[in-house]
C-alpha cells in the first residue's frame, strides 16, 4: 500500500476511475445484449431504434477512452451486420 500523501490520493483516484470504467463497459455489454435479443423478437423500427441507441453508447464510451476506438467500430460493425442480415430475411 502507498505511504506518501500523493500516492494515497492516486490510489483513491485509480479506484474511482476503475469503478467508472467498469460501469461503462457493463453498460456497453448490456446494450449489445439488448440489440441481439431484440433482433429475434421485435419489429424493424424497434430493432433500428435499439441499434442507434447502442451506437451512441458505444461511441461515447470510446470517446471517453474507456474502450479503444477500433474496438468500438468493430462492435458497431458486427451489430449492424447482424441487424441487416436479420432484416433481409
Amino acid at each position: 500500500m502507498a505511504n506518501h500523501k500523493s500516492a494515497l490520493k492516486r490510489a483513491r483516484q485509480n479506484i474511482n476511475r476503475r469503478m467508472r470504467n467498469r460501469s461503462a463497459k457493463t453498460r456497453v455489454k448490456n446494450i449489445i445484449k439488448d440489440v441481439r435479443l431484440s433482433v429475434k423478437d421485435k419489429s424493424r423500427e424497434a430493432v433500428m431504434a435499439e441499434l442507434n441507441k447502442a451506437k451512441s453508447i458505444i461511441y461515447k464510451t470510446a470517446q471517453k477512452g474507456i474502450i479503444h476506438k477500433r474496438t468500438a467500430s468493430r462492435k458497431i460493425s458486427r451489430l449492424s451486420k447482424m441487424v441487416n442480415a436479420s432484416l433481409q430475411s
